[in-house]
């Protein structure tokens, strides 16, 4: 799980290729959790939580 103090030093470019990057692993895991190979069931709930927190920064970092 990222912290908000690591991803608030990130430049916006690099917080869309982790977004980018969060995303697929949600796709994976929604497919593993399709198909009944989920591990990681709480791995969902951070993945979440972490594209929620990376587009939080990209809203305030934008011009009002």
């Amino acid at each position: 799980m990222a912290k908000i103090g690591d991803l608030r030093s990130l430049s916006s470019d690099q917080l869309q290729e982790e977004l980018l990057r969060l995303k697929k692993e949600q796709f994976n895991l929604r497919f593993q959790a399709a198909t009944g190979q989920m591990e990681k069931t709480h791995r969902v709930n951070q993945v979440r939580t972490d594209i929620a927190r990376i587009k939080t920064l990209q809203r305030q970092q934008r011009p009002a």
